[in-house]
This record gives C-alpha cells, structure tokens and sequence, in this order.
C-alpha cells in the first residue's frame, strides 16, 4: 500500500478520498529525525507552511521511498527543490486552489488600513471613543499597484476594478496577454505612482527584500502597503521606518521574516493590520487545496 505523509494535516474530505481511493495516509506531525525516519517509509509527503523540506532532510532519507512531495499551497520556498530533485523526488504545489482566498485577505487589510478598522477596535476595546482621530480615505479613485501578476494579483484586480480602483502592476514575464484593462509599468514606475501597493511575488533569498529603504523613498507620501505574499520581501525593520516617518500611512501584513513573528515592535504598531499567515485558511480553499492534493497524489506513477 502507497503510504501518503500529510505533516502539516490535511483537509477531512481529502484524506477520506485518498483512503477510499486506497492510500495509507498519516495525518501526524514529525519533526527532526523523526521526520527523516518516517520519509524513509513513506512514497509521498503533503506539507503547508510548517514543515520544511530541507537539503538535509533529503540527504537523509538516501534509499528511501519517497517519490513526491506536495506543497498544499501556492509558493514552494519551504521547499529545498534541487535538493529533492537529486533524492529522486517530484516537487509540486497546488497553485491555483487558494487565489480568491489570498486576494480578499489583501483587499480586507486594504479596508482595514484605509479606514483604521483594527486601532479603532483597540480603542474602543479599552473604552475610548477617539472618532476625531480615524478619518480615513476611500479605495475608490485610488491607484492599486499590484508587483507580481500571477493568479492572486489577478484575482485582486478584478476586485480592486470593481471598487473603482485603477490597476497597475508589474511582472517578470512583462505584460500580460488579455489584460488590457490594467496598466504594465516597470517595477519602479508602479512603486512611484500607486497609493496602494501589493506584493505578489515569492521571496528571492538571494535579491533579498524587494521592498526596503530605497523604495520606501520612492513611494507617494501616505502610500499604504499590503504583503500577503512571503515574508521577506518587505524589509520589516525599513516598514517600521517608514510607519514611524509618516512615509508610509499603514501597512496590511499577513506573512513574516520569521514564522512565528517575534517582531512585537510590528505586530503591535497602531498603523499595521496583521494576520498570522492565514491567506490560503478558508474553508473553500483548504477543499480546492484538498482535491488537488488528492488529484496529485492519484495521477501520479508511484
């Protein structure tokens, strides 16, 4: 029997559908050499954000059984691929199960800051009434700028749009077939001219942070800035900065440089909506996610 690992848990109705479909599927969590010991035994492993699938856990289950591994998500960065390329094991993700989900998380921050939702639920929790001081802006008029236009920064154009938003973005593979209704900019022409910007990019380990100090000066004054992305690619020391200056006027954060954050300078900042890395964590999408893995898992040559 084709022993399925899902480290990191797995949607009910998918683990009941793997093991209809005749699979043995562990839904525990192991760590270590625990986690080295198990991969030896097993043929597939399904992973979220938790586990991560180091160049050392590969070279340590050599002439074991583990044939494919599944990020049950969008990003593959917890991922060592060559490494589990050169162990004989097929890396894969479910790229576009969790898109709708992802993009109204970043439009609810973007809410959130705007209107100085999440401080003034402080306050008022600690029973002030401090309404003088929460004039907001709308999103309507405003400039969305989106960096990275995969499916995600695509779903949230379509609702940006349909709040009377202009959109525009930047990408790698340059402008976008189909898409006529957005503007292709370079990456610095995006950062200069949206009020809102938008990450959707995966976290280079080698370029670093995408945004830091320098596109921080670059910004409009009172930009506001969402990362729902990968934590990294805000440099979170320069957002700080930049909240601090009045540069920026807030920020809607999702993910961190370190998970969980330990940064309580940000987390607790007056001008930040934060959410613990919670993008994909819809009912709807952990079932898209689910049947993907499953489909996966099912289709492939073990």
């Amino acid at each position: 029997m084709i022993k399925v690992l899902a480290n990191d848990g797995i949607e009910k109705s998918a683990q009941e559908a793997l093991v209809a479909a005749g699979f043995e599927v562990d839904a525990n969590h192991y760590d270590g050499a625990e986690l080295i010991a198990k991969l030896k035994e097993t043929d597939a492993i399904v992973i979220r954000s938790a586990t991560k699938l180091t160049s050392e856990i590969f070279e340590g289950i050599a002439g074991g059984k583990l044939k494919l591994a599944i990020r049950a998500g969008v990003g593959i960065d917890n991922i060592d691929v060559p490494a589990g390329e050169k162990a004989g094991v097929k890396v894969t993700n479910t790229p576009a199960a969790s898109s709708d989900s992802v993009a109204e998380l970043a439009l609810a921050h973007m809410f959130a800051i705007a209107r100085h939702v999440v401080i003034a639920n402080v306050t008022m929790r600690d029973g002030k009434w401090e309404k003088k001081n929460y004039g907001g802006v709308e999103l309507n008029g405003k400039t969305l700028g989106l960096i990275g236009f995969g499916r995600i920064a695509r779903s949230l154009a379509k609702k940006a749009q349909a709040l009377g938003m202009t959109v525009i973005y930047t990408d790698l593979i340059g402008c976008a077939q189909g898409c006529d209704e957005y503007k292709f900019m370079s990456e610095e022409d995006v950062i200069k001219n949206a009020d809102f910007i938008s990450l959707h990019i995966p976290f280079d380990k080698a370029k670093g942070a995408t945004i830091g100090k320098a596109q921080f000066e670059m910004m409009k004054d009172g930009a506001y800035i969402i990362n729902c992305a990968r934590g990294g690619v805000v440099d979170e020391a320069a957002l700080i900065d930049a909240l601090n200056s009045g540069k920026v006027a807030a920020a809607g954060i999702d993910v961190f440089e370190k998970e969980p954050t330990e940064n309580t300078v940000l987390v607790n900042h007056p001008k930040i909506s934060v959410t613990p890395h919670i993008g994909a964590s819809t009912s709807e999408a952990q079932k898209r996610i689910g049947a993907e893995v499953v489909e996966i898992i099912k289709n492939f040559a073990f």
